[in-house]
């Protein structure tokens, strides 16, 4: 094939931020197309340089189609939709039936999302997996954090080579996740987001509480947890099914203001310079994929 229709191909792909093989197939199809009208022009007389060039021209320009492949592609069904939203609905169902205590259910909801993570991830890492993988994460992390708070002596030894394995696996998770899109590492870490904020809220300031007066403050404050979630899930359903990037880059900018209004209204003078400090820089890693592809969204 000429360079100018390689070169076509190439910008194709490079504006087009969907699933490899996805990307592949359609890719190819295009190179049929291109091919097939490139013959005919030479059958019409024209030579090869010129045919590739009014073939190109005909088909338009490789961001536009790259943006009208995307909108096909990146819309997902309601099913799809729904089950994104499952974990997070989980969630608030915890919330709401205060079994959020309960060992078992815990462990139950646990081993599910674990299960439904790694089918998913050997399933080709379908759209609806994101969001499992944010609650996959959590366990991880909080490990993690859990060993350097207590660990003492040669103990910090372990709590290393975990913390390093952990960021291994974080690394690579977001990785494989922006590849697919940028987009989805933010779906990915919203829950981690949402949950870190409501931790840095609840977490006594005080000291140490006695158990009866953490169980009142937490069911006067389960409300707004569950508002926070639900929107969680209402903007994983918005953000699968539209097809433009910018609606679903906006939906995932919406959330943080719900997140932290629900936090305002809870604990907005307690919270404290440094408490809001922290929320801004989890706001900040939480948006900064988003704006990173809103700084290039001319290229799709």
């Amino acid at each position: 094939m000429a360079d100018n229709l390689n070169r076509y191909l190439d910008s194709f792909k490079a504006s087009l931020e969907i699933d490899s093989v996805v990307k592949e197939n359609v890719a190819r199809e295009l190179h049929t197309h291109l091919e097939d009208k490139s013959e005919e022009l030479k059958k019409e007389g024209l030579s090869e340089e010129e045919a590739d060039k009014v073939a190109i021209q005909a088909l338009g320009s490789p961001n536009l189609i790259a943006q009208q492949t995307y909108e096909v592609h990146s819309q997902g069904s309601w099913q799809e939709a729904f089950f994104a939203a499952s974990p997070h609905l989980l969630v608030t169902l915890l919330f709401a039936s205060y079994y959020l205590q309960n060992i078992l259910c815990l462990s139950i909801v646990l081993a599910a999302t674990v299960g439904i993570t790694i089918y998913g991830w050997h399933q080709g890492k379908p759209i609806w997996l994101f969001p499992w993988l944010g609650y996959y994460l959590l366990p991880v992390i909080a490990t993690g954090v859990l060993l350097v708070s207590l660990s003492r002596g040669w103990i910090w030894l372990g709590a290393l080579i975990y913390i390093l394995l952990a960021l291994f696996v974080l690394v690579y998770i977001v990785k494989q996740t922006a590849n697919r899109d940028w987009l989805y590492v933010s779906l990915m870490l919203a829950p981690l987001f949402v949950i870190f904020n409501w931790l840095l809220v609840l977490s006594p300031k005080d000291g140490f509480m006695p158990g009866n007066l953490q169980l009142a403050q937490l069911q006067a404050d389960v409300p707004f947890i569950i508002t926070s979630f639900l929107a969680l899930a209402a903007a994983t359903v918005i953000f699968i099914r539209v097809r433009q990037r910018c609606y679903k880059a906006t939906t995932l900018l919406a959330l943080p203001v719900v997140i932290l209004v629900s936090v305002a209204l809870v604990d907005a003078e307690n919270i404290g310079f440094w408490g809001w400090l922290t929320l801004l820089f989890a706001l900040l890693a939480f948006t900064s994929p988003i704006w990173t592809k809103l700084g290039i969204m001319h290229r799709v």
